[in-house]
């Protein structure tokens, strides 16, 4: 698989960490800089750091998350840790997306979805979340995109739509803002 600049960048700084442990000389830290920098396959980054620790760098996505659920719901709420592409497959199932403490680690997320007859699917964005419906099949049902509560905010994720979907999809902000949210659990605990 080809690296993007984003694999380039993150396999620099396990090694600007690992130089700065002891691990690697500067000389060998030059010369992996170099290769770096120009790998153009994640094969080639994972030789790199093959041998050094990855502690104290942000948790990496899978790359693809699979879900099928026929009746009952699915939710991914709180902290959870976005991958790069789901596919969802849902019967006579309600599901949740969260991204309200969602840990967002790339700018793209590929939703394949196949909602069948009663799937639906419900997304809570946040500021900088765009929802892009425009590679959606719609047999039945309803997609209701409700912008953001701060329209002028950079762009954090991007979620693509694509597949078949025989059920609605709604994506909105939360219905209390976060700010507030985040006020109410900390006078809870105060309590």
């Amino acid at each position: 698989m080809r690296a993007s600049h984003r694999d380039r960048d993150q396999v620099v700084e396990i090694l600007q960490v690992a130089a700065g442990d002891g691990r690697l000389t500067a000389t060998e830290l030059d010369q992996r800089l170099d290769a770096a920098l120009s790998a153009r396959t994640l094969g080639e980054l994972k030789e790199l750091t093959a041998d050094l620790p990855s502690e104290g760098l942000p948790p990496q996505p899978r790359e693809v998350v699979r879900i099928d659920q026929r009746f009952g719901d699915v939710s991914r709420t709180g902290r959870w840790l976005v991958p790069r592409r789901m596919e969802i497959r849902l019967m006579f199932c309600d599901m949740k997306l969260d991204f309200t403490e969602a840990l967002i680690t790339q700018n793209t997320l590929d939703l394949d979805l196949d909602l069948r007859i009663g799937g639906n699917l419900h997304i809570i964005t946040r500021p900088g979340i765009l929802v892009d419906p425009d590679g959606l099949t719609l047999s039945r049902g309803d997609i209701k995109i409700r912008p953001t509560t701060d329209p002028d905010a950079p762009t954090i994720l991007h979620i693509r739509l694509s597949g078949q979907a025989r059920g609605d999809i709604i994506a909105r902000p939360p219905r209390r803002p976060i700010s507030a949210l985040r006020g109410k659990q900390q006078r809870s605990i105060e309590s």
